[in-house]
């Protein structure tokens, strides 16, 4: 298999090449989606199927279905088959989490999904349940892994308190982690009480400052409101519009890098952003009319954020937007109400947000800056503890 130059190579390629391996004979299941593809946008099932014929012999889908067509949160998709016949186990339906009746006869779970390095995002919690469930069964799980989209340097964000656990939230985690899937599976492996026989197949070719357009890699939405690496660039921050009655977008072509609602003016919202001089991201203020989900059909004024450069910090980015809504429409700004991703009683925002006092504070007239520097602490004990999960430079 031919590679250009410089592109980074998947640990899907590397596992592939290893066509004389033990796994030629294995009885292998497979978490995956739609964005699981090799060189020529080719399906990762495809290409298991032809290096090692009749080793798949079950397929597991994460959130948005093994096919990414399930558009919204708790959208459910249920048990299916493919074209051969093998059983298609949703793990976002009536379970989160693989039962045992699914893995029996199983020698190795095969993981390849495509991460964006954002805590708030449930394919990483579908690997944690994997990883429970597999070390219960004593059965070993193969992540293939892929880069980090948004790069692998840059952390921000508070960790995860434990009061706000939830499927968006297992692991004391800050918003962007700044992990691969494969280091979060070593990091999540490390804390469980009986961990799963963990393979990472590293990528090659991958520096941990490289973002998605530097990895020569082919795109393929992971989730239907992430078209672009640049819509997973913003997620870390713009994810947290769901918690509100803010539109994030959805409904429109520029999910996640738009966001407002019809009481917002632009000019108003772009005249106190100014000032703050947030780095590395250009705001322009604009209107949109989603086609469905929040004010749909309504005419939206808010935002479209472009970032710019590496230093652009999108959690601290929306936290400030946040900041000024609430002070310019108190009366009109609303928290969504429950249920959020299975949680039926706590706030979504704060759930979200990882804490119960975010929010809080920032409605008391708090900085976005000011919070920003009372978790620092955690967050550089954090990065000292990551360092040992780490694979690449």
């Amino acid at each position: 298999m031919t590679r250009p130059p410089n592109r980074a190579v998947t640990g899907l390629e590397i596992f592939l090449s290893r066509s004389g391996s033990a796994y030629q004979k294995a009885r292998l299941g497979l978490l995956a989606n739609q964005a699981s593809v090799g060189p020529g946008y080719v399906q990762t099932l495809k290409l298991l199927d032809e290096t090692f014929p009749g080793a798949v012999t079950a397929l597991f889908g994460p959130q948005h279905g093994w096919a990414g067509e399930k558009q919204d949160n708790m959208v459910e998709s249920g048990h299916s088959r493919d074209r051969q016949g093998r059983p298609i186990y949703s793990l976002y339906g009536e379970t989160r989490r693989p039962t045992a009746a699914m893995l029996q006869g199983l020698e190795a779970l095969v993981v390849d999904l495509v991460d964006v390095g954002a805590r708030v995002y449930t394919f990483a919690h579908t690997l944690s349940h994997c990883l429970e469930e597999a070390g219960q069964a004593g059965l070993e799980v193969i992540v293939l892994d892929r880069p980090n989209p948004i790069g692998g340097a840059e952390v921000e964000g508070n960790l995860l308190a434990g009061d706000c656990l939830s499927f968006v939230g297992l692991h004391p985690l800050p918003m962007r982690h700044g992990l691969t899937l494969g280091e979060l599976a070593r990091f999540i492996n490390h804390r469980l009480a009986r961990p799963a026989p963990l393979t990472v197949i590293p990528c090659e070719n991958w520096r941990r400052s490289d973002y998605f357009p530097q990895t020569g890699l082919p795109w393929v939405y992971p989730s239907p409101n992430l078209p672009s690496p640049e819509c997973a660039w913003v997620y870390p921050g713009q994810v947290l519009w769901e918690g509100t009655n803010i539109s994030e977008g959805r409904g429109t072509t520029r999910p996640f890098n738009l966001v407002g609602a019809p009481f917002i003016d632009s000019e108003a919202l772009l005249q106190r952003l100014r000032p703050l001089e947030l780095p590395g991201v250009v705001f322009r203020p604009a209107h949109f009319q989603p086609t469905f989900h929040k004010w749909a059909g309504e005419t939206c004024q808010g935002l479209e954020l472009f970032p710019v450069s590496p230093s652009f910090q999108p959690y601290l980015t929306s936290l400030a937007i946040l900041r000024i809504i609430l002070e310019l429409w108190p009366e009109q700004f609303k928290l969504k109400e429950p249920p959020y991703e299975y949680e039926f009683a706590r706030r979504p925002l704060d759930l979200i947000l990882g804490r119960t006092d975010i929010f809080d504070r920032l409605a008391a007239g708090a900085e976005a800056i000011d919070l920003q520097s009372s978790w620092q602490v955690e967050l550089e004990a954090f990065k000292r503890e990551r360092v040992k999960f780490l694979m690449y430079d």
